[in-house]
C-alpha cells in the first residue's frame, strides 16, 4: 500500500482523476508458468471476496494488457455514468469484457448487407459511406477508415445515423498499431512528411474497410477516386508514386468490424444473449506477466531439475537448474474506490456508504435532553455482539452525536456523511422508549426497542 503521482494533465472527476491516490500493489513470482497461473486465479478470487464485500455490482473484465505487457488480464469495473472504460457484458452467459477487447457476433443482417453489397457499388455511393482519416506514429502512412453512414440496429429496430464517434479506435489500432490517434487532423502531418526518409518508411496510404460495405467497395474506391478521394485536396499530390493498401479482412480472414459495439449487439460466446454497453471506472487490475521482464532482466531462481520439467534438459545430470522467473502484477485503486462507491452511491440527500467502508456503520442522534440515554445507547450497542443466528459475530461500530446543533441539523448531516443507518432518540424514545433506525439505502424507517436493536442494526447491515 502507498502513495503514487501522476502529472495529469486534465484531473477531473474529483479523486477519481487526480495526481495523489493510494494503491494496493501486489507483486507475485514463481518458477513455472503453471505455478503463476495458479497463483493468478487465487489473487482474483482474492480481488472477487474483497469486492464482494462491498455488495454492489461490479464488474470482472477481461482486458487488454496494454504496455504493460503479458497476455492474460482482468479489470474490476464499477458502472458509473462518470466512468471513463466502457464495458461490455451479456444478459445471458458470462461474458464481460473491456471495449479494447470486447467483440459481437455478427448478426445476419449485417451478413446480408454485406452480400448484397458485394454484387456491385451501391447506387448512390456518396450517401453510403463515410472516411476518418489517421496517421501513423511516424507520420509515414495515412490510414483511411471508410465504413457506411447508417447501420442495422439491434433486435429489428430502424437503421441508425454512424459518425466518426461511433469508430472504434481499439479495434482500428489491433489492425493497425502504428497508428497514432490522439490528432484531430492528421493530414498536415502527413502531407508534410517527405516522399522518403532516412530511418523511417516511404510515404503510403491504407484504406481501412468496414466489412458493411461489402469486399467489393475497394474496387468502388479504386473506380471513384473523385466521389471517394484518398486524398483530401489531392491535386497537388502524385498518387502514382504512392503505395496504396485495402483491408477489408483480417489476417485469419474473419471481417472488419470497426464500428463500437452498441447495446443489443448479439453476444459472441452465446447464441441468445445480447450485449450491454456500460460506462464505468476501473478499480482493480491483474495481469499474469509471464517471463516477460524476467527474461531481458535475466532475472532466474535455481530449481531442482525435477521440478523444472520440460525446462531443462533430460540427459542434464545437474541437481539444480536455472529457469526465468513467471512474474504477476495486480493493483487495486482504493482511492479510485472511495470514490467510485461515492459516486455510484450517493444521492441528492447525501453519501450512502457500504457498511465494509462506512467511516462508522451506526450513528446515534439524540433530540434534545436525551443526550445521556443515547450515550448510554450507543455504549450497550457496541458492547452487545449479535445473536448466534446473526450474520456477523464483531461489535458494531458505532457513533454518538453529541454536538450542541439541533436534532433536524444533525440528522441532515447524518445523511450528508452517509452513515448506513441512523438511530434517532426523539418523541418516540420519551414516550414508549422506542428508537427511530433509519436506514436511507434500504428505504427503511422503523421504531424498535433498546433490547432488540443489536440484532436488528445487524440485519438491516448485512445487506448493505
Amino acid at each position: 500500500m502507498g502513495r503514487k503521482y501522476r502529472d495529469e494533465m486534465r484531473p477531473r472527476h474529483g479523486m477519481l482523476r487526480s495526481r495523489e491516490f493510494i494503491m494496493k500493489d501486489l507483486y507475485t513470482f514463481d518458477y513455472s508458468n503453471q505455478h503463476a497461473l495458479s497463483t493468478y486465479e487465487e489473487v482474483r478470487a482474492a480481488y472477487s471476496r474483497l469486492f464482494d464485500e462491498l455488495k454492489l455490482p461490479y464488474l470482472v473484465a477481461e482486458a487488454s494488457s496494454g504496455d504493460i505487457g503479458g497476455d492474460l488480464s482482468h479489470e474490476y469495473h464499477l458502472p458509473i455514468p462518470a466512468g471513463e472504460d466502457n464495458v461490455i457484458s451479456c444478459n445471458t452467459c458470462e461474458y464481460v469484457a473491456n471495449e479494447e477487447l470486447a467483440v459481437s457476433r455478427l448478426n445476419d443482417s449485417c451478413q446480408s448487407d454485406a452480400v448484397s453489397q458485394d454484387r456491385g457499388p451501391v447506387e448512390n455511393d456518396r450517401q453510403t459511406a463515410r472516411v476518418w482519416r489517421g496517421v501513423s506514429k511516424d507520420r509515414s502512412t495515412l490510414i483511411n477508415v471508410w465504413y457506411p453512414s447508417s447501420s442495422h440496429a439491434p433486435n429489428g429496430q430502424e437503421a441508425s445515423e454512424l459518425s466518426d464517434a461511433d469508430l472504434n479506435t481499439h479495434a482500428i489500432k489491433s489492425i493497425l498499431p502504428e497508428l497514432d490517434s490522439s490528432l484531430s487532423d492528421s493530414i498536415p502531418f502527413w502531407r508534410t512528411t517527405p516522399q522518403s526518409q532516412e530511418s523511417g518508411r516511404p510515404k503510403q496510404i491504407v484504406n481501412v474497410i468496414d466489412h458493411r460495405l461489402g469486399k467489393s467497395f475497394s474496387g468502388t474506391l479504386n473506380a471513384n477516386k473523385s466521389q471517394f478521394p484518398l486524398v483530401p485536396r489531392q491535386s497537388d499530390l502524385d498518387l502514382s508514386a504512392i503505395s496504396c493498401q485495402y483491408i477489408d479482412s483480417l489476417s485469419d480472414g474473419s471481417p472488419v468490424d470497426i464500428i463500437r459495439i452498441r447495446d443489443g449487439d448479439a453476444c459472441p460466446r452465446c447464441s441468445s444473449g445480447s450485449l450491454r454497453v456500460q460506462k464505468a471506472v476501473e478499480l482493480g487490475h491483474t495481469f499474469h506477466l509471464g517471463t516477460r521482464y524476467s527474461v531481458p532482466l535475466n532475472a532466474h531462481v535455481q530449481i531442482p531439475a525435477a521440478l523444472a520439467g520440460d525446462n531443462v534438459d533430460a540427459s542434464s545430470d545437474k541437481k539444480l537448474v536455472a529457469v526465468p522467473i513467471q512474474m504477476g502484477c495486480h493493483g487495486i485503486g482504493v482511492s479510485r474506490i472511495i470514490s467510485a462507491v461515492a459516486n455510484h452511491l450517493a444521492d441528492k440527500t447525501g453519501l450512502n456508504w457500504p457498511r465494509a467502508i462506512a467511516p462508522f456503520e451506526v450513528v446515534v442522534v439524540p433530540g434534545k435532553g436525551f443526550e445521556e440515554d443515547a450515550a448510554a445507547v450507543a455504549k450497550s450497542i457496541a458492547e452487545t455482539c449479535p445473536g448466534l443466528n446473526s450474520t456477523s459475530t464483531q461489535p458494531i461500530d458505532i457513533a454518538l452525536d453529541d454536538r450542541p446543533e439541533s436534532l433536524p441539523w444533525r440528522m441532515k448531516d447524518a445523511d450528508l456523511v452517509g452513515y448506513p443507518v441512523t438511530i434517532i432518540l426523539g418523541r418516540k424514545w420519551e414516550s414508549e422508549r422506542l428508537c427511530e433506525v433509519q436506514c436511507r439505502r434500504l428505504s427503511t424507517n422503523s421504531y424498535i426497542p433498546l433490547g432488540d436493536l443489536p440484532v436488528y442494526i445487524d440485519q438491516l447491515l448485512s445487506q448493505l
